[in-house]
């Protein structure tokens, strides 16, 4: 059960989302409404060219919980997610893909668990994903291993688009990266800080409707980048020390 009523900022990255916005935006609804009435959801459209921002700025003039940011050129997933930390207003945060991941009924379940176990982030991990993604499966696992040797960092799925945090630890975390390694840096510089992470399994749902773009060449060779970027850092931070 949930003990202290907490307030909570949903950010949602879109990049030509049409088919997804509307019923993102009014299921996450549904569910913090039964958990909170001091929520926001904060859908970030990164330059989509598609109806994704007229969906959002709709959706926003009928509920005062919605509002709507706008990148005028896209600036990937890193970015996106890094306007949206930035103009949350909640105590926690909760990111999460667009494209219905996961049943947000689970968020009740993650706040529960934060509290229980005094974390400051929870992160999700996906349960039967390679019944689902055998292939993706595979490069999740190779990133994750890689995450793992690099920065000693054990979390089982660590891009999994499910997480919940507390906003305090920005005060001590400085995301960087603009493309899809933010995931990791997240956690990767939380831990290193001093904050605890808690993982929690959730039953995973596909993208259907269109092309996951995740694991696109161009994506890939940005996560290395950006990989190689964080590890270099902290190699040279781990040598003043010595």
């Amino acid at each position: 059960m949930i003990k202290n009523i907490p307030s909570i900022s949903l950010i949602f990255p879109a990049w030509n989302e049409e088919k997804y916005v509307q019923k993102a935006v009014l299921k996450a609804g549904n569910a913090l409404k039964e958990i909170t009435d001091d929520y926001e959801i904060i859908v970030v459209d990164d330059g989509s060219i598609d109806k994704t921002g007229e969906i959002a700025e709709k959706l926003a003039k009928e509920n005062g919980h919605i509002r709507v940011l706008y990148h005028k050129k896209n600036q990937k997933l890193g970015k996106t997610l890094r306007t949206g930390v930035s103009a949350a207003q909640k105590d926690l945060i909760l990111y999460s893909d667009i494209d219905l991941p996961f049943d947000f009924k689970e968020v009740k379940k993650m706040i529960d668990l934060m509290e229980v176990t005094k974390a400051d982030i929870i992160s999700a991990f996906r349960l039967n994903r390679a019944e689902k993604e055998f292939g993706r499966t595979i490069y999740s696992f190779i990133y994750n291993f890689l995450i793992r040797i690099l920065f000693w960092i054990n979390v089982k799925d660590i891009n999994c688009p499910a997480k919940l945090f507390k906003k305090s630890i920005f005060e001590k975390v400085e995301l960087k990266s603009n493309g899809s390694f933010i995931d990791a840096e997240l956690i990767i510089k939380s831990i290193r800080r001093g904050y605890k992470v808690c993982q929690m399994g959730i039953e995973y749902f596909p993208r259907i409707e269109s092309r996951s773009r995740a694991s696109n060449l161009g994506t890939v060779l940005g996560i290395l980048k950006e990989m190689t970027l964080l590890y270099k850092d902290t190699m040279r931070r781990n040598q003043s020390f010595n």
